[in-house]
């Protein structure tokens, strides 16, 4: 491999000085971390590509219906196209769609049901995003209030919430998960017969629970880490020397010392949550039809991918991009709050 030339390590230099130079002069114009972190994104390339990836998926869940209603009425079955209704003659004995692609089934129609695969697949997207994000947002509360007891009071307090996180990350959360679920369901029941529908929505937020519950102790054991260092920091034993309240302590000075990490924490969250969706959809222990599911789609075209690949890898590649731009994302984020990134 040739050895880069003088000039080119010249310009790198020159590009490196300027940037870091640049940053010196933000700090010393007096803007908070926050506000250095979010002029390195803006600059940042990858992020804004993300950025706008997970956008475009937010906008489909968004404005699935509308999306939908784009499509042409069909001239087989003389109806505008939906995620659930089924149109057997739209296939053949053999189970296989008898129409392509078109201006009515943008992406073709499901083998054996003959659903439309775009409704199916726009409306897929809501799942995955709504419980990544929701479940992100409840697992980092949970994880920054047991964070902050903990480091704060320290104590028998300490020890408890640490015994807990302990307690939780030595389990096996996937197989916890698959047996929870069911159970759970079970519970809600109360023996009566669930329809397809009252399943789905019984599974979707008992997922959303279980994975608040084991979702929050990596945050809680880093916020844990960093108050038991910033309460010996000087501003910290002023506050209590004077009489400030603990709550205030914890809220005003504390805790705005901590945004950097939480921001980063749920940015890399949400991508495992949905993948976590996914995943349990795949096995059977999410979601369950007619909910349109990327997770559940997967599973039903695995055998027929070859023979029929436009069931498969459409929601095959939303959520791998989606998975990958909020991963990415998490990680622009995190370089942006690390003042020892030169990105």
């Amino acid at each position: 491999m040739p050895e880069p030339s003088a000039a080119t390590l010249t310009e790198e230099s020159e590009e490196t000085s300027s940037t870091t130079a640049r940053e010196h002069q933000e700090v010393r114009t007096g803007r908070s971390p926050g506000q250095v972190a979010w002029a390195r994104l803006k600059r940042d390339k990858v992020a804004i590509i993300c950025f706008a990836i997970i956008l475009f998926f937010l906008l489909v869940a968004i404005f699935a219906p509308f999306l939908v209603s784009l499509e042409a009425v069909d001239p087989i079955t003389g109806a505008k196209a939906d995620p659930s209704t089924v149109h057997t003659e739209l296939v053949d004995f053999n189970g296989l769609p008898t129409v392509g692609a078109s201006s009515a089934h943008w992406l073709g129609v499901e083998p054996r049901l003959g659903r439309d695969l775009f409704a199916r697949w726009a409306y897929g997207a809501r799942p995955s995003l709504i419980i990544g994000f929701v479940a992100a947002f409840a697992s980092t509360v949970v994880g920054v209030a047991l964070g902050l007891v903990g480091g704060y009071l320290g104590g028998a307090s300490d020890k408890v919430i640490s015994w807990v996180i302990d307690f939780f990350l030595s389990l096996p959360i996937l197989l916890l998960v698959l047996a929870i679920i069911p159970i759970m369901q079970k519970r809600i029941a109360a023996g009566s017969d669930l329809t397809p529908e009252e399943t789905s929505a019984i599974r979707f937020w008992v997922l959303i629970v279980i994975l608040v519950v084991f979702g929050w102790m990596g945050l809680a054991r880093l916020v844990r880490g960093e108050v038991k260092s910033l309460r010996e920091r000087e501003f910290v034993q002023a506050a209590r020397a004077i009489g400030v309240p603990t709550r205030s302590i914890l809220f005003r000075e504390i805790l705005p010392n901590l945004v950097g990490p939480i921001i980063v924490s749920a940015s890399i969250a949400v991508p495992a949550y949905i993948t976590y969706e996914a995943t349990l959809s795949y096995l059977g222990a999410g979601l369950v039809e007619p909910t349109a599911s990327w997770g559940r789609t997967i599973a039903d075209a695995q055998n027929l991918f070859a023979t029929y690949p436009l069931w498969l890898w459409p929601s095959v590649i939303g959520l791998s991009l989606l998975v990958l731009a909020l991963s990415l994302l998490g990680d622009s984020i995190r370089d942006a709050f690390d003042p020892t990134s030169r990105r």
